[in-house]
């Protein structure tokens, strides 16, 4: 079993791609966050079933995911997938890559209200560069909250760059992330994404949005999405209270 294990890494290293327990792990992590393991989760020997993969690859994609905190494996007992209450409460996102970056758990919803034409606020405007500084980005802002759950899980608004006014226009307010619908409106296509991440005191309309204190810890995320030709087209800035978000991100060590 070991050398189907190695010979599964050494094709996926030949081809660049990622090594297949890491596309299992982020497989089976999106069902996790997703739901679609409330009942009872696959044994080791039907995952490798189903997928076609080794019981190594199996037990290094379940690794992951248990030091994640998604999941508890206890001999003799199986796996189970662990409720939110036992992750402290706080909905986890995975940023090992562009896909999940993009991604919250299924069971979060946001509707956006527009804005209009505004002026960036000072910390996106940093992410500019030397030009588009004085330009009036398209606004929309929007409350995220997880289903069941009357607390907010985030204040989000979103800027689009001026020259998408007419596809922004035609955004469906209540269909949730709305850069997915700019493919569909306006043939802009995701190129890379970065993003900041820091701890700040709650300002007074966040507390107030959040409905938290005036000064309780807030994680402030700011993302800049370019397009494939390296242009910035959207910049998000969004506050999650401090304890109910936790990013896990991978850090593989190649060689």
């Amino acid at each position: 079993m070991r050398d189907r294990f190695l010979d599964e890494q050494a094709t996926l290293v030949k081809d660049r791609a990622p090594p297949r327990y890491l596309q299992l792990a982020g497989e089976l992590r999106r069902k996790v966050l997703a739901g679609n393991f409330a009942g009872t989760f696959p044994t080791e020997a039907e995952l490798c079933q189903h997928y076609n993969v080794s019981r190594f690859t199996v037990r290094e994609a379940l690794r992951r995911l248990q030091a994640e905190g998604l999941i508890a494996r206890r001999r003799g007992s199986g796996t189970t997938v662990q409720p939110a209450a036992a992750r402290g409460g706080a909905l986890h996102q995975p940023i090992s890559n562009v896909a999940e970056l993009l991604q919250y758990a299924s069971g979060s919803r946001i509707r956006y209200e527009p804005r209009g034409a505004v002026e960036l606020p000072g910390l996106a405007v940093g992410h500019l560069g030397d030009t588009g500084r004085r330009d009036r980005w398209i606004c929309f802002s929007g409350t995220r909250r997880i289903e069941g759950d009357p607390r907010p899980l985030a204040a989000t608004d979103v800027f689009f760059h001026p020259r998408l006014e007419a596809a922004t226009a035609a955004f469906e307010l209540d269909r949730g992330t709305l850069f997915a619908q700019l493919d569909e409106l306006a043939g802009v296509h995701v190129g890379k994404v970065t993003q900041d991440i820091q701890a700040i005191p709650a300002s007074t309309e966040i507390a107030r949005i959040l409905g938290l204190r005036r000064g309780m810890p807030v994680l402030r995320v700011i993302r800049c999405y370019h397009d494939l030709g390296g242009s910035l087209f959207e910049i998000s800035v969004t506050h999650h209270p401090g304890d109910r978000f936790v990013y896990s991100m991978h850090i593989d060590v190649d060689g």
